[in-house]
Formats: structure tokens, sequence, C-alpha cells
């Protein structure tokens, strides 16, 4: 029962062209061939493959999943072939160089096409996503020699990454990572097991790329005593070939609320004598290295948030309009007729449209930062991005598993039923959450990191920026009311000691991705351009969505007195 997909396309582009600034962003330099027509040739490309061959798989992925028969992993039907047509379209180096078979093309745009895939099929997605951060990581870490050997057949896709990071004994504190490398005349020689890695086998690809966090012989305790390893499943030959099979293997597939077609696996090196490695960057710099690919990924997984969410979205809609139940004024009417269903339906749209901007908007600095001609432009542009990733991760996530529930809601009995195909998206929104840091990681690393960075003065550069927009915006008043909340709330924050500053960090996160949200908004209200609805959006927002949300800043200033473990006692 599972309702198609369609991408919203004509909204996508009023997105980039009005609230994120796409046209501005592809007059910086080697963006210039990204002209609007190759704009929407990319995206027409990308909503044939979504639509056509990647949504459909989605309830095949999840009913049937991936399975590990003899130490090989099959992935559902269908899956090989649609990733065939994904590696071959070029869509794996879509905004990566050309020098290594990429196409140039803006991260700005790349977040649009990301939406699309995520709509279609979350769990297919993870494996580009992957691959796309472990790419990251070479460009900037790789030796010229490592480079030559593993960017083009990962640009091309036929090879994939992974990411081996976790362990049994270290989630969230990577300190504790026991994984060995040892020095050898090849490189290193890894021994360890890891856990929770996704698509680290598979069977789309003839390749799959590793990078593991392991300790060096002489490394120090802790975090700083961690490195960055290549480890590919089969190592290559002379000539860069995939050759001899690695010390590496899957012992089983973790069984998962959702995401089914995606093998999350437990993986073991150097059973037989250790997995070949290459050390990625300097020794002892493996976090470094690491957080390279991982905050690229955290902006994805916030992409993963918002193409979930206006699949679910969509979904109930289609319901809302077909499904008649009861009468008004004594006729049969679908339940579109009630206000609370309608409520239920906007608060949905509303919210998806302002996770939308925020995702372009902010891809559209990922952008700034790489390619900006002035060194001040880059490296501002790289502060924003720093303060806006952890919003972009944990808001859009946490509003992904909240429009989910609605989705269900809005189907009432039959959310809860498997065939309807709704509860997949609230199962599988689940990890968002949960994954690449969890969203209270996200809050921490926002108010204890990026609002003390540069003297404290990130976010007040983008209040001073919003204060100054606030004039040429509809419903001017809302606004300034929004945001002189969110500078108090900025202030309480910045002058808190550590354990107060730690309680307050969710809500301030919720609380200032609810503001960007409302400003966003605005901006495409205020465009020429604004669609019809857009500005109905963005007044129901400010009247039914936005003022919960300021209510969090008595929330931040109550600090962490109320958090007493006294009343947790067993």
């Amino acid at each position: 029962m599972s309702t198609a997909y369609r991408p919203p396309l004509a909204e996508m582009r009023f997105v980039l062209d009005e609230v994120a600034g796409l046209r501005t962003t592809t007059q910086l330099p080697g963006l210039e061939h990204a002209t609007p027509e190759i704009v929407d040739q990319v995206l027409l490309a990308a909503a044939r493959l979504a639509s056509e061959v990647l949504a459909p798989l989605n309830p095949v992925g999840d009913r049937t999943g991936s399975v590990l028969e003899n130490g090989v992993v099959r992935t559902p039907p269908g899956f090989r072939e649609a990733y065939r047509q994904f590696a071959d379209g070029g869509w794996n180096g879509l905004v990566f160089p050309a020098e290594w078979g990429g196409q140039d093309l803006p991260w700005t745009l790349g977040a649009a096409v990301a939406e699309m895939w995520n709509a279609a099929n979350m769990t297919f997605q993870i494996c580009p996503l992957l691959t796309q951060a472990v790419i990251d990581a070479l460009l900037h870490h790789g030796t010229p020699e490592q480079k030559a050997v593993f960017l083009e057949p990962l640009v091309g896709g036929r090879w994939t990454g992974a990411m081996g990071l976790t362990e049994p004994q270290a989630g969230t504190d990577l300190g504790a990572i026991r994984t060995r490398a040892v020095p050898d005349r090849d490189g290193y020689r890894i021994f360890g097991q890891k856990i929770y890695i996704s698509y680290g086998d598979h069977d789309m690809a003839e390749n799959i790329v590793h990078l593991v966090l392991a300790r060096l012989p002489d490394a120090p305790a802790g975090s700083r005593g961690l490195s960055l390893f290549i480890v590919p499943k089969l190592v290559p030959d002379a000539q860069g070939r995939p050759a001899r099979r690695n010390d590496m293997r899957p012992l089983k597939l973790e069984h998962k609320l959702g995401l089914h077609a995606s093998p999350t696996c437990v993986m073991a090196y150097g059973e037989d004598g250790g997995a070949t490695g290459l050390l990625l960057g300097e020794p002892h710099a493996g976090l470094r290295c690491m957080f390279t690919m991982v905050n690229k990924a955290r902006l994805a997984v916030g992409h993963e948030g918002l193409g979930l969410a206006e699949r679910a979205y969509q979904q109930a809609l289609t319901y809302a309009h077909e499904r008649v139940q009861g009468r008004v004024a004594g006729r049969p009417v679908a339940i579109l007729a009630y206000p609370d269903v309608r409520r239920m339906l906007l608060t949905m749209r509303a919210q998806i449209a302002a996770m939308r901007a925020l995702a372009y908007w902010t891809a559209g600095f990922v952008d700034r930062a790489a390619r900006a001609a002035d060194p001040d432009a880059r490296a501002a542009a790289a502060g924003r991005v720093a303060l806006l990733t952890p919003i972009v991760k944990a808001w859009c996530t946490d509003r992904a598993q909240e429009i989910a529930a609605l989705a269900v809601q809005v189907h009432g009995g039959m959310g809860f039923i498997e065939e309807t195909g709704v509860a997949q998206h609230y199962r599988e929104a689940r990890i968002l959450s949960i994954y690449e840091g969890t969203n209270g990681v996200q809050a921490l690393d926002l108010v204890a990191r990026k609002l003390a960075q540069d003297d404290g003065r990130l976010p007040w550069l983008l209040l001073e920026e919003l204060r100054a927009e606030v004039p040429r915006l509809p419903e001017a008043p809302a606004l300034e009311r929004a945001l002189a909340t969110l500078e108090t709330a900025t202030r309480t924050v910045q002058a808190a000691p550590e354990e107060v500053r730690a309680a307050a960090s969710t809500p301030y996160l919720r609380l200032i991705g609810q503001v960007l949200g409302a400003f966003l908004l605005g901006r495409g209200a205020a465009s020429a351009q604004a669609p019809p609805y857009w500005g109905l959006l963005h007044r129901f927002y400010l009247r039914h969505l936005l003022p919960p949300a300021l209510a969090l800043g008595e929330v931040v200033a109550a600090g962490a007195d109320d958090l007493d473990p006294a009343a947790l006692a067993p």
C-alpha cells in the first residue's frame, strides 16, 4: 500500500534559488559550468532515478533485508542492479573533482539530490553517503600515492567506502578503542573487531575500502593515541586493481528496528595474521582525519532526516485525501476535512520546508568554504558550517522522528499495520538521532565548542545578520521576538559554567533550529518568486510551531538545578 514518491522539484528549485542562494554559489571559482540548465537537468535525472528505480525497492528492502550467507553479504533483490545504474550515471562523483572522475558540481545541488535519494530509499543511500565520506577523508589527508590508487574507483562508484570506528566497549568514547595496528613491510597489520559497520560488506561493488581507527604500538592513551588506516577488502595490486583478499570478514549482521536492507556488520580484522592497512594522515592524528569525514556525514544524516520526512508526509497526505471516514453536513468526507488532520499535515509540511531551507542554505556555506576567492570569506564560511553542522544533524533528525510519528497518526489504526508502509518510515527515523554522534552529543558540541569558537563570535555573527534582515521580512514583529529570545538564551549559555551549559544544550539546539527555520521561511516568503502557499506555511509556522519553541528560552534559563540525580535513585 506504500505510495509512490514524487520529488517536489518546483519547491526544491525555489529553495535552492531564493533561500540557499544557488545562483550566487554557481559564480564561485570552478562552479561556473553549473548553469541553470545543468542544474535542471541534474534534478530531473535524479528525480527519475529516485522515483522509478530506488523508491520501488524501499519496501522490498524492508521486507527482505540483507543476509549473511557463507561469509558473503547479499543485498535484497534489485539493489545490485540499482547501484549499477547509480554508479554508471556518475551520481557518486557529483560533487567531487573532475581530476578523479567527478563532476565538480556544487554541494548545494548535492544536498537537493541527496534529499531525493533518501526520500526514495534511505537504506540504499547509506552506501553512497559512506563512500563520499571516505572520498572526503582521502582528498584532505591522503598521500599522492593513496589518492592515485583509491580516489578514481571510489568517485566512479566501482568501489564503496565504510567507516570502521565503533567497538563494543567504545561507542561515543572513542578513546576506549582497542584495535591495534602493527608496522609491517607492506604498511601495517590491523587486529581488532568493530561493530555497527554499515555496508561493511556487500555484493554491490567490486571492492570496499574501510577507514579504521586503531592504535600504533607507541600510541599514547585515550583519543590522542588513535590513528586512521585504509583497509580495503581486496588489496590492490601494483596496477591498482583489486587483487588479494584482505584478512577481514563480517562475523554477523545486526538485527535492527529498521534499515533492514542496509547491512550493519560486525567486522573482524586480523584473525589470520593481520589485515593489511595503510596509514592515512599522520600517526596519532586519527581523530582529525576522522572528523573530516564525520562532519560531512553529519550533514548527510540531516539530509536523511529531510528526505525521510518528505516521504512520510507525501504518504500521509495521499491517505488523508483518499480515506473516507465520517460525515460532515450529512455527506461522507475524506479525513482531510477534519481540522486536526489538517493541523498535523501542515505541521509536517511547514517543518519540512524549514528543514529543506536549513539543509540547502548550510550546503551553500560548504561551497563557499571550499571555493571563495577571498581567504577571509572562506574562513567565515567554514566557521558558519561549523556552527550549523550540529543543528542540521540534530534538529532535522529530531523533526524527522516527529513527522514520521505524525504520518502514522494520520493513518490511524492503518498506520500501525506494516502493510501500509508508513511504519517503515517511523522505525527508520529512530536511528537518525543516534548514529554519527547522538543528538545529545551534537547539542554538547554546539554549546561547548561552537559557541566558544573564535572567542564566542560565531553565533553573534549569525545573529547580527538575522537582526539586519528582520525589517525586510514579512511578520517582522514575530521574528523580532524570536530573535530576542535566542539572543538572551545565547548569552545565558555562553556565560554559564560547564554543567549548566550541558543541561541547557538540547533545548538550546532546538530553539536555535526553530528560529532559523522561521527566518529562512520568511526569506522565502519575501521573494517575489514564492509559490502561493509559501506565505501560508510561514504564517502557520510562526503561529503554531514557533511559540512552543520560544518557551525553550525558559528551559535554557533553568539550567541544571532540577536535574537532581536523587530523583533517579533505584
